[in-house]
């Protein structure tokens, strides 16, 4: 503490220093975003557990139940990091928290696929909620000298989130019954409530904040739309008319959209802040890593289960390599943070080469072969991610952080839904795991390796400001 006094706010969330990120809160926060990624992965490995249930769940009711979390979710996280920078990120996360458990214990007491689905629908909203908030807070109360790190520390919760679904949706999936995995999300998450009540500090509410209720219908309308193409095209065909019609709808939305922004005097999201290549090279090199990362995820598990004949908690427990690159080379990415063209492109690079030792795996393959390319892809993850998102949310004034926020992370969830759907359409097409793993994981490490290119191409210096940093909202920190 420096002792001076902190002037009053003229805002109602009230001012806090900007060395305000303390351990506690540190911890409260990131533990929050990885319990709600975690619940993206661990619905995958109860598939058998669910569809052998009591429910007697179809096969489209099966891919709802696991799809209706990511496309919520997704959908809805540009508005929802909006609605915490206008209406409170410290309330935002509380309500988050709320409709999260709200919606587990929803799909914990289902008597029907239709209540299970509402379920994960809820919690998707909840996390909507809380991933773009919980890094609008940390932003605010780290300051400049720390964005870094802990931009560092959430992009490594964002990744153990992942590990922690394949790990507990893998030991529920063997030892206990599907519903005691929402059960458990319910007194977690009002754990993490407490948490964050006595850890977290109101942040100043932004008075720029934009409310644009048919923005934000037409924006979450396209973007539910273009996922549902992304995620069922493996299922009924990229040519059906249901995906076709699912894909000219999120066009159709997403143009009118763009079209309404242009004219709003406040709209919800300025599509001309797109015209910088550095935010066009950010926002992808978020969505060409996970698409890489949850390729992997999709196939894993198969190819352990399946191929290996590993029990649903071995293979969630096989997959720990990736903590090690995750946890350990953010730190290094944090001291070389005045280098992102080279952090990012390095590590996109090795992601991408990992991906592409990894299509070597077949039957024969030593696990610890196995693993030290899951170590390589992971090494990568920790290099770029960091970078990748504190990029993202600087490219918008402060004021704005959750709504960077939100962007961000609804480009890394695109680049996931993408990286399952190409996966599973070349391993559709190979007619199984041992024949398909290996030109499927080859096809995302080239499609990852050519998208670094453009990535780091977009990172090169100018030698002239960019349009999204040369107003004064950009070259101002928040008033302690």
């Amino acid at each position: 503490m420096t002792g001076h006094p902190t002037p009053p706010s003229s805002s109602r969330g009230g001012a806090v220093p900007t060395h305000a990120l303390k351990r506690p809160t540190l911890l409260a926060l990131c533990a929050c975003v990885l319990v709600a990624q975690s619940m993206v992965a661990a619905i995958n490995l109860l598939i058998p557990q669910l569809s052998s249930s009591s429910l007697h769940p179809t096969h489209t009711e099966i891919l709802w139940t696991v799809d209706a979390y990511v496309i919520v979710f997704a959908g809805l996280l540009v508005p929802a990091g909006a609605f915490g920078d206008r209406h409170g990120r410290k309330g935002a996360l509380l309500t988050g928290l709320a409709l999260f458990a709200a919606g587990a214990a929803t799909s914990a007491l289902a008597t029907g696929p239709a209540l299970l689905i509402t379920g994960r629908g809820i919690s998707g909203a909840g996390a909507a909620l809380i991933t773009p908030t919980t890094m609008s807070l940390m932003l605010h109360l780290a300051g400049p000298a720390r964005r870094a790190q802990a931009m560092a520390s959430w992009t490594l919760a964002i990744g153990l989130g992942g590990l922690a679904g394949n790990l507990g949706g893998g030991l529920v999936g063997q030892f206990l019954s599907w519903r005691a995995l929402f059960a458990a999300m319910v007194p977690l998450a009002a754990l993490l409530a407490l948490a964050v009540a006595v850890t977290t500090p109101r942040t100043d509410r932004s008075p720029h904040g934009n409310q644009d209720p048919l923005g934000t219908l037409l924006l979450t309308a396209g973007l539910v739309a273009v996922l549902f193409g992304i995620i069922e095209g493996p299922t009924y065909g990229w040519t059906s008319p249901r995906i076709l019609a699912a894909f000219a709808a999120g066009a159709l939305l997403v143009t009118a959209f763009t079209a309404h922004a242009l004219r709003s005097p406040a709209p919800l999201l300025d599509p001309r802040i797109f015209t910088a290549p550095r935010l066009r090279a950010t926002t992808l090199g978020l969505a060409t890593g996970f698409f890489g990362l949850f390729a992997l995820f999709y196939v894993n598990s198969q190819y352990l289960q399946g191929v290996k004949g590993y029990g649903a908690a071995l293979t969630g427990l096989a997959i720990t390599p990736l903590v090690v690159g995750m946890s350990l080379v953010p730190k290094l990415a944090a001291r070389w943070s005045t280098y992102p063209r080279t952090v990012i492109g390095a590590g996109l690079a090795l992601i991408g080469a990992g991906l592409l030792g990894a299509s070597t795996a077949d039957a024969g393959t030593p696990y610890p072969a196995y693993a030290c390319w899951l170590l390589v892809i992971s090494a990568g993850t920790g290099l770029a991610m960091p970078a990748l998102t504190l990029g993202a949310v600087t490219a918008l004034p402060p004021h704005q952080a959750g709504l960077g926020s939100g962007l961000g992370t609804s480009a890394r969830e695109l680049g996931a839904a993408l990286g399952v759907a190409v996966t599973g359409t070349v391993l559709a097409a190979h007619g199984d795991v041992p024949h398909g793993m290996g030109p499927a994981l080859r096809t995302v490490g080239l499609v990852v390796l050519a998208a670094t290119t453009l990535v780091v191409l977009g990172h090169r210096p100018t030698g002239r400001p960019s349009p999204t940093t040369t107003t004064p909202a950009r070259t101002k920190e928040p008033v302690a």
